[in-house]
């Protein structure tokens, strides 16, 4: 049984500011986050196939498990655990993985995300956004975030999504000096837990409002992560000197984004940071807006 194979994009996603805010019984953390999701990113490739079957390919495909630790087999495994096995044959996914791993861009998360969207239509499936969501909630707390793949506000555990309309594509470079950096490391080393929530959005949006807007919010993640891995702060520099309007690390870290007026500007900085790092992650992109479809 074959179908057209189709490929779908697992968007980075960048936050642009990320305060901790409190922390539940169950050890979960309370996040508020505003995220947006990049133009570049891993892309997963889905068809229906004799029998089930993964595989990777791309520049950190060594880094990826191929057994049912890895998010994108857990993803389809969750699908097809809620519909039944009648509606859900054998399928082939490839994952072609372009975001470093561990790396604080929901690179996993979004390959789960792709999955889900993507074999909901390889299947057929009469399944709607609230239930995709519930599902990839359950797969991990980012996950239905890199569903909406929009501009929005994450509070809660970061799974109360709130869309923010009329945000604009920014220009981003992304950086990582290639080290990976584990989350529950990250989020113990924190040395306080009850910080105050984001302030009011702007109430227009450009580069100019944005940037005001993130130079008086936090990563509250960021001095731990640094005190971790000293080599953050050296891709925040390098950010700067290559004309960043704002740098910041994203996520647990160790990607860190910097903000560009144009495209073309973004693209002139990653090649200078290439020049000086060449074994550093260094992508120019950019990010979605709340009417990207």
């Amino acid at each position: 049984m074959h179908s057209e194979a189709r490929t779908w994009h697992a968007h980075a996603k960048i936050n642009l500011a990320l305060h901790v805010t409190g922390r539940r019984a169950d050890g979960y953390h309370m996040i508020e986050s505003l995220a947006v999701f990049t133009r570049f990113g891993d892309r997963v490739e889905t068809e229906l196939a004799d029998s089930d079957a993964f595989s990777v390919s791309g520049k950190y495909a060594s880094a990826v498990p191929l057994d049912g630790g890895n998010l994108v087999v857990k993803a389809r495994d969750a699908l097809r655990d809620a519909a039944g096995l009648e509606q859900t044959p054998p399928v082939a996914i490839r994952l072609e993985k372009n975001l470093p791993v561990a790396s604080g861009v929901g690179g996993g998360s979004s390959d789960a995300a792709a999955v889900l969207r993507g074999l909901a239509q390889t299947w057929g499936l009469s399944i709607d956004d609230a239930e995709l969501a519930q599902i990839g909630l359950s797969l991990g707390a980012d996950v239905p975030m890199c569903l909406a793949a929009k501009p929005l506000i994450a509070r809660g555990v970061g799974d109360e999504l709130s869309i923010v309309p009329g945000f604009p594509a920014l220009g981003l470079v992304l950086v990582n000096p290639g080290t990976a950096v584990s989350t529950a490391q990250v989020f113990a080393a924190l040395s306080r837990r009850d910080n105050e929530g984001l302030p009011p959005l702007p109430r227009t949006f450009d580069f100019h409002s944005v940037r005001n807007w993130l130079e008086i919010t936090r990563n509250d993640l960021e001095p731990a992560a640094l005190a971790i891995q000293p080599a953050i702060g050296r891709a925040l520099s390098m950010l700067n000197r290559a004309g960043s309007g704002f740098s910041r690390m994203s996520g647990s870290g160790a990607t860190c984004f910097g903000l560009f007026e144009t495209g073309n500007v973004a693209k002139r900085a990653a090649a200078e940071i290439r020049g000086r790092e060449p074994d550093w992650f260094v992508a120019a992109t950019r990010s979605m807006t709340s009417e990207a479809d």
